[in-house]
């Protein structure tokens, strides 16, 4: 996909998004979801459209994507790595984990690996507290999760 043709997605997403939920009471959330729904992310290019047809600040509509770690503005990588961050699984063991992937990978939370393969997340709270520290793969929940069992899972998955 040519630079022009990523760009069109982007504004026909955004445009899309605005057009069918601009109008509703409070509609920035909804077209944020909406935006990240269809292209996986929020490109900063966007923000200050957002903000002028929903009569908003940059501020405001960056300040509501920041607060919510669940917005991206950059797409993610082919693999998504989330490691619970709450508390049962810190106590767990989880800090261990967290610090190991992070220089594993190369990549601090929301961040990518240079060759777009592995994103890593933070999540706050997988409900999965008794068996912690737990983890996703592209969806996949796994417990009591080691740096030792890291690298196996990644491994298993092709992840370098």
């Amino acid at each position: 996909m040519s630079i022009v043709e990523a760009h069109e997605k982007e504004r026909v997403a955004v445009e899309s998004a605005l057009q069918r939920f601009g109008e509703e009471p409070g509609p920035l959330l909804v077209v944020l979801h909406a935006v990240q729904d269809h292209l996986g992310y929020i490109p900063p290019t966007s923000i200050p459209v957002i903000a002028e047809r929903l009569n908003l600040s940059r501020a405001e509509v960056h300040g509501v994507m920041t607060f919510y770690h669940h917005f991206r503005t950059h797409p993610q990588g082919r693999r998504v790595v989330q490691i619970c961050r709450a508390e049962a699984c810190q106590a767990r063991g989880g800090e261990a984990l967290e610090a190991h992937a992070k220089k594993c990978l190369g990549v601090d939370y929301h961040g990518t690996t240079p060759d777009g393969g592995t994103t890593l997340e933070a999540i706050y709270c997988m409900g999965n507290c008794a068996t912690g520290p737990s983890m996703r793969i592209d969806g996949k929940l796994h417990s009591q999760v080691t740096p030792a069992r890291f690298d196996t899972l990644l491994a298993e998955r092709g992840v370098n």
